[in-house]
């Protein structure tokens, strides 16, 4: 342990705890606080220098410099295109160099609360350290998961469709049961979620439905996800009481910036029209809004439906068009590689990446990664953090 630490502080963010006292919090002397203050800012930023390292805050400060000083030449605005790349990138460099100040200014708080509570002997104070490393742990955690994002649109948003498989009812019903977890898991996230189509079940459940996620690096926390999640169970639909296996896959797809373009010819689409499903008043059900758009060559089938206006719904299937297309090419190009490489991967509906079992024993294994969950009301419920992390550990350790 640093000795600029006192020593219930340790720099793991998964050892991070504190002795919890009585929730009041104290009064400070404003003195003290700034003589501490100026007493710990050498120490602090000692002990946290590991840190620098391993967010490569230097590096990214360097970037960001450089970055700036080309906004400030006179022929900057002269190519549009070429200020706005460079205004998001500077915009992403900018967002982990916060994030880095931010877990830095909880440590020297913390540091200056826990010295406070040493020399008054004050349990309230101790208490409030607590809090504030606790804070600094859920930053931390949050940090190294957006450090493991290198992929070229890992800072994305990202169309989520979730398809039942064979089955029936109970696939159906298994789908409905994926949609709530996303959507709770967004919800912590703070995401933004949009229904952009949704076709539900014969009986229960959803047969597809197609998700727009807003927010910081979706597409990169989604990546994990791609794949077959299977369920077993007692079914609530059998009578006999019997145990079902249920299969739904699930694909991502990034959402494209308008500078990324993809060649699609107007005599290559079969465009229907057809009434919107589900609730949503007279209009939508009475209406001919709904959109299909059929990429003939490729056989890609987009809709949209969410939206009163035929055209809104025909723009939003038009991008939702785009960004499966530029996919597919990604993925033929990936499939190219393997096969040059002497790789080949086997794609089967039953080679699941997740199970979901409820009946005989409660277990959530991802086969990828053996993460393990014996919680399987906290990850349906969205807690999918622990998963997303040992994926992205996994296929950094498999590159």
């Amino acid at each position: 342990m640093d000795s600029a630490f006192p020593e219930t502080f340790c720099r793991s963010s998964s050892q991070l705890r504190i002795k919890a006292g009585p929730a009041a919090r104290p009064r400070r002397n404003k003195k003290i606080c700034q003589q501490n203050s100026n007493r710990n800012s050498k120490a602090t930023k000692t002990a946290f220098s590991p840190y620098r390292c391993i967010f490569d805050l230097a590096g990214k400060q360097g970037q960001l410099a450089e970055l700036e000083h080309q906004t400030m030449n006179p022929d900057f605005w002269n190519d549009p295109d070429k200020a706005r790349q460079t205004q998001i990138a500077i915009g992403r460099l900018q967002d982990p160099i916060d994030g880095w100040q931010g877990c830095y200014d909880i440590v020297e708080d913390a540091e200056i609360l826990l010295e406070l509570a040493r020399e008054e002997k004050d349990a309230d104070t101790e208490q409030e350290a607590g809090e504030t490393i606790a804070s600094l742990e859920k930053r931390l955690e949050d940090f190294e998961l957006e450090c493991m994002f290198s992929g070229e649109h890992d800072n994305s948003n990202a169309m989520l469709t979730i398809h039942a498989g064979a089955g029936g009812t109970e696939a159906q019903d298994w789908t409905d049961m994926l949609l709530r977890m996303f959507l709770r898991w967004c919800e912590k996230k703070n995401f933004q979620t949009d229904i952009l189509d949704l076709q539900p079940g014969d009986e229960a459940g959803v047969k597809s439905v197609t998700l727009m996620i807003k927010g910081k690096y979706v597409y990169g926390y989604l990546r994990s996800e791609v794949g077959i999640h299977r369920l077993v169970r007692i079914s609530p639909f059998d009578t006999s009481g019997r145990r079902h296996t249920s299969f739904a896959s699930a694909f991502v797809f990034p959402e494209l910036d308008d500078d990324i373009e993809v060649e699609i010819i107007d005599k290559d689409l079969r465009v229907d029209t057809y009434r919107a499903s589900g609730a949503g008043g007279q209009h939508i059900n009475k209406t001919s809004s709904a959109i299909r758009i059929t990429h003939i060559p490729t056989n890609i089938v987009v809709q949209c439906q969410n939206e009163r206006s035929q055209h809104r719904n025909k723009e939003t299937a038009m991008k939702m068009l785009k960004t499966r297309l530029y996919e597919r090419e990604q993925e033929l190009q990936r499939e190219q590689h393997e096969v040059i490489g002497g790789e080949k991967k086997e794609i089967a509906w039953g080679s699941q990446i997740r199970s979901y079992t409820m009946q005989p024993y409660r277990l959530v294994k991802d086969h990828r990664t053996n993460q393990e969950s014996g919680n399987v009301e906290a990850v349906m419920d969205g807690d999918l953090d622990p998963f997303i992390k040992a994926y992205l550990l996994w296929q950094g350790n498999n590159k």
